[in-house]
């Protein structure tokens, strides 16, 4: 089994937070896959369902977000699950908003989120990071993760999270580098070929003029008429 955790903070204040693309790629992979109906478990919300051979569960934490490692921490304890088997959505910083990066291991980066998972479960967890991009100034980071993505957001979202759902199925079998091309391919579609000029039409060549069959006589005769 595979355990995709989203961040996000629980109720309807919070629901279009930037914090809170974690819990909207779940939302996506959940609603596009047929996945079952949230239930309350691990003290959060989960989903179960199948990518391809893969069983997965989907959970949102509702710990709030600097409690998150309470909850990822009990659904593998429950799963016997090891860090390899988890992968967690949360929202980026310091990628531009509409980027996608994964990442196995390593450190938080001052996120509460991650931090609190690391406390619970260590660092060896995979990670699908979901750029926002950044305020500018440290001091308005937290004003800025905990409002709503503005509307001249919503269609790279939109893209994003729909890339999510279609890559979900090669992330859950460790194909991440098709994962991060079915995003890219939301993100970035094909441009349409160019249609080839049509090929011109040859023209049409005078025809030839009949042999002159008149005796030299009668060339004469007729140059004088």
């Amino acid at each position: 089994m595979k355990l995709f955790v989203g961040l996000g903070n629980p109720g309807a204040r919070y629901a279009g937070n930037r914090h809170n693309i974690g819990y909207m790629a779940v939302e996506a992979i959940a609603a596009d896959h047929g996945f079952g109906p949230w239930r309350a478990r691990f003290q959060g919300l989960t989903s179960e369902g199948r990518l391809g051979p893969e069983q997965v569960l989907l959970l949102k934490p509702e710990t709030f977000m600097n409690l998150s490692g309470q909850s990822v921490g009990e659904a593998m304890r429950f799963y016997k699950l090891t860090p390899a088997d988890v992968i967690v959505f949360h929202d980026e910083l310091d990628l531009a908003p509409g980027k996608l990066r994964l990442k196995q291991g390593g450190g938080h980066a001052g996120h509460n989120g991650l931090r609190s998972i690391h406390a619970h479960v260590g660092e060896a967890y995979g990670r699908v990071r979901l750029g926002i991009g950044h305020p500018g100034h440290k001091d308005a980071v937290a004003p800025y993760v905990l409002s709503d993505f503005a509307k001249a957001d919503q269609d790279w979202l939109a893209d994003l999270l729909r890339g999510i759902a279609d890559g979900a199925e090669a992330l859950a079998r460790g194909d991440g580098a098709k994962f991060q091309n079915a995003v890219a391919l939301r993100m970035q579609p094909p441009k349409p070929e160019k249609p080839k000029p049509a090929a011109k039409a040859p023209e049409a060549q005078a025809p030839e003029a009949a042999p002159d069959e008149r005796s030299a006589l009668q060339k004469l005769a007729d140059r004088f008429r």
